[in-house]
């Protein structure tokens, strides 16, 4: 029997729901990887070939694999129908496959992954491609088009863009703008609804009781949705890890719900670095992953109390791919509003990752591109790989945030989803080929010579369309599509 006071909550919801050129013979990409390598200029393909049944066989390039530190030199690796099908020094090449020639000087490394993003237009998936990612989760409040339109259509490869995953945000009051549940009733009903609707994760946020966390966790976890995200005011990062949380959408939220000084309050929660181990301790047990958006929160404190830093992010030539409302966004942040400084907590913040990466704690990165000032889609996670590296971690243990732990937290979250985040055959073909070896130089991933995301090849100069395109249409607009 229906439970009447469920009733005008379902309305409630339904309403809202409401509102929101292959060949018989070997096809050369023109513009072979080798060509690029050269600096040959202007010689590029005229466009991506339609994906078919021809294969693809990266030949000749020296592969990171991902699964340990390692490389593995001069290898062909074959991908047919969105997966990668062999990897071997000596494989022999389908004579109806499309090649991309490494000449022994690019390097293949897995596709990126941002794993905290709220960028939900067609526009910026492309531009999330362009930077070499592959696989996003969109962390709440994506349109309804996008969920029932352009989502399906990436996957299915009729438009580019990375594979996206997606959380349903549920808070316990509407203040900051997210939908609200105000007992384990209406939180059930939720999980529900965001399953009929395709999401993938429950994000909790500040403000939930007690009650309808754990009804979010209980249901979810009957549904098949695991719940990310927030620390809960009224649960504590302590007892939300406890209960099964399975990821802590950022550093930050240990700040609050962990690390916070009682005696202290408001912006600065005054962390006692003393209860690091503490922390770790809490987060291996409970084997939950934990965002490490480093560049995120620097970008914060780099604004606090300054206007003029924002207009100097306003005026990064990477804006030219950031649609009109979100620098209307930007401009109108209250961080610049704010008084203090955040450098201590950034600082220990950086420190903190340190500390986590050194004990295994699975870290993954995550920007909330394109919400925060100075977070452009894309471009973005780049700095925060970089900003993790500056931390003290190892450029192999920085890139596995943006790769191989990113695929560990989907295949258990999700032990029916394709797997990807590394190179292995029957893996998701996701991958970015570059001109030097990231285990080097980090930024070379920031100008990938080419793309491939699941098994559709863009070489460099269909990237850079995709970015002309999506500059277009924003300067002459006036507002995004």
């Amino acid at each position: 029997m229906p439970n009447p006071s469920a009733t005008p909550f379902v309305l409630r919801i339904a309403r809202w729901f409401g509102s929101a050129c292959a060949g018989a013979s070997r096809i050369r990409l023109a513009c072979l990887a080798s060509l690029m390598l050269q600096g040959a200029p202007g010689i590029a393909p005229a466009a991506t070939p339609p994906a078919s049944d021809a294969p693809t066989a990266f030949v000749d390039v020296n592969v990171l694999p991902m699964d340990s530190e390692r490389v593995l030199p001069h290898q062909t690796v074959l991908v047919r129908d969105g997966r990668i099908e062999a990897i071997g020094p000596s494989l022999p090449v389908p004579r109806d496959a499309r090649v991309v020639e490494g000449r022994g000087r690019a390097w293949l490394s897995p596709g990126l992954a941002d794993m905290h993003t709220h960028a939900d237009t067609a526009d910026e998936m492309k531009v999330y491609l362009a930077n070499g990612v592959t696989s996003v989760l969109n962390m709440g409040e994506a349109s309804n088009a996008f969920m029932g339109q352009v989502r399906p259509a990436i996957h299915a490869g009729t438009r580019p863009g990375p594979h996206v995953y997606a959380a349903f945000v549920v808070d316990g009051s509407p203040r900051y703008g997210h939908l609200s549940v105000t007992g384990a009733d209406e939180a059930r009903w939720i999980v529900r609804l965001a399953r009929t609707n395709g999401y993938e994760f429950i994000k909790v946020y500040n403000d939930l009781s007690p009650e309808a966390f754990t009804a979010l966790i209980e249901e979810g976890r009957a549904q098949g949705l695991p719940v990310v995200g927030h620390g809960v005011t009224r649960v504590g990062l302590a007892r939300q890890l406890d209960a099964g949380q399975l990821m802590v959408a950022h550093l930050e939220e240990f700040l609050y719900t962990f690390f916070a000084d009682p005696n202290r309050s408001g912006d600065d929660p005054s962390p006692d670095p003393a209860r690091i181990p503490a922390a770790i301790e809490r987060v291996q047990r409970s084997h939950a992953f934990v965002t490490a958006d480093l560049a995120t929160y620097d970008a914060i404190a780099r604004q606090w109390g300054k206007p003029d830093v924002v207009a100097g992010f306003l005026g990064w030539p990477e804006t030219r791919h950031l649609a009109p409302q979100r620098r209307i966004e930007w401009k109108g942040s209250d961080y610049a509003r704010r008084k203090g400084s955040l450098d201590e907590n950034r600082d220990f913040l950086r420190r903190f990752a340190k500390a986590l990466s050194d004990a295994d704690v699975p870290l993954i990165a995550g920007t909330d591109a394109p919400t925060i000032p100075g977070i452009a889609s894309g471009y973005s996670l780049h700095e925060d790989l970089r900003a993790l590296e500056e931390a003290g971690l190892s450029r192999y243990r920085a890139l596995s945030t943006a790769t191989r732990t990113p695929g560990e937290l989907i295949r258990r979250a999700l032990p029916a989803a394709e797997t990807f985040g590394t190179i292995a055959p029957g893996r998701r073909a996701d991958l970015l080929l570059s001109e030097s070896n990231p285990l080097d130089d980090l930024s070379t991933l920031r100008k990938p010579l080419g793309v491939m995301a699941n098994g559709r090849w863009y070489a460099r100069a269909d990237l850079r369309k995709l970015l002309d395109e999506v500059a277009a249409t924003y300067a002459g607009a006036a507002m995004p599509r």
